[in-house]
């Protein structure tokens, strides 16, 4: 019998925190987060992380578990993402994957196998050196000889998914757009149901804005600066993340505050756009569109438990006119 697992993900700033306490509380769920940046210590503004008083009493997992100079990638994230479903499942919850890094959802949902790419450590840090030296572009463009299709997928400026592609195409001679379509057309091992939270697009963009402004005023320079006082660079991965490489520019003289701010609304403006055409491509996904729900949160919980009873994800009683929820595990 397969275990039952619950994925909700969308753009970002659409309202996945909010939604996913909800849900998780509704069903008697813990939360294991898969993004990529709440995963470091220290790193909170910027990545938009839960307060503690927001968990509402929800067991959260992989939030605040490294220092931003411990290396993370898509293999640590599955390996501890396992970990912590089996611990969820132990109690006799449900685990629920949340977060926008479509890649790091794939990897769980479908037990993506990385065993054949062994990885190559000095070819890995010959790229990095090339990037540093040459900028971003050239390792970009060097992807799209050997890759176009997974080059037309990864923005430039995400230097640690191009050195991935081409650190996996040196060291096995495959494509990863062509594994990727190879690992995900496999069979889950999970009974579950993949939420994808949406809104408006003139909504979302409306949120990204509002937000960055408000981690500015919430002190997104000042952590910025703690960050870089206690000797993180901008060459790590963690310091490359959208909010952070900005700020560290302006810290760094390369730009105003105000150019910085309109960068990180605008990058993160297309950072959505990509998130939302990678969860088009996904299968088995139910949608959830706020607009057409008229942003009534209560009715979209309703919507999501009606897939998860359908799917025996939980289970129902009712007793009288009363309906008790359990986990059905």
């Amino acid at each position: 019998m397969k275990k039952p697992l619950v994925i909700l993900t969308g753009p970002t700033a659409v309202g996945k925190t909010e939604f996913s306490i909800n849900l998780a509380k509704a069903i008697g769920g813990e939360i294991v987060s898969a993004d990529s940046m709440q995963v470091y210590r220290g790193m909170d503004i910027g990545s938009a992380k839960i307060k503690p008083q927001e968990m509402c009493g929800v067991t959260h997992h992989l939030i605040d578990v490294l220092d931003p100079d411990e290396e993370f990638h898509v293999v640590r994230f599955q390996k501890m993402a396992r970990q912590a479903m089996e611990e969820v499942y132990a109690r006799k919850k449900i685990p629920i994957l949340v977060g926008g890094t479509g890649f790091y959802i794939q990897a769980v949902l479908y037990d993506v196998d990385f065993a054949a790419d062994g990885g190559d450590g000095a070819y890995r840090e010959e790229l990095r050196r090339q990037g540093q030296v040459k900028g971003a572009e050239y390792l970009h463009e060097k992807l799209a000889l050997v890759d176009p299709e997974y080059a037309a997928q990864v923005h430039a400026n995400n230097q640690k998914k191009v050195i991935r592609a081409l650190e996996f195409f040196h060291s096995t001679g495959q494509k990863l757009s062509e594994h990727n379509v190879e690992q995900a057309g496999k069979d889950s091992p999970y009974n579950f149901a993949y939420f994808v939270l949406n809104d408006e697009r003139a909504r979302v963009y409306g949120r990204i804005d509002r937000r960055v402004e408000q981690m500015v005023e919430e002190g997104l320079v000042a952590e910025v600066r703690g960050l870089k006082e206690k000797g993180y660079t901008r060459e790590l991965v963690s310091m490359q993340g959208l909010g952070y490489k900005e700020i560290l520019d302006y810290l760094d003289g390369r730009t105003s505050l105000s150019e910085a701010v309109e960068i990180i609304k605008r990058d993160t403006r297309h950072f959505a756009k990509r998130q939302i055409t990678w969860f088009k491509r996904e299968r088995d996904t139910c949608w959830l569109d706020k607009d057409k729900f008229g942003h009534d949160e209560a009715r979209m919980l309703e919507a999501a438990l009606d897939v998860l009873r359908e799917r025996g994800i939980v289970g129902i009683k009712r007793i009288g006119t009363k309906r008790e929820e359990d986990d059905g595990i």
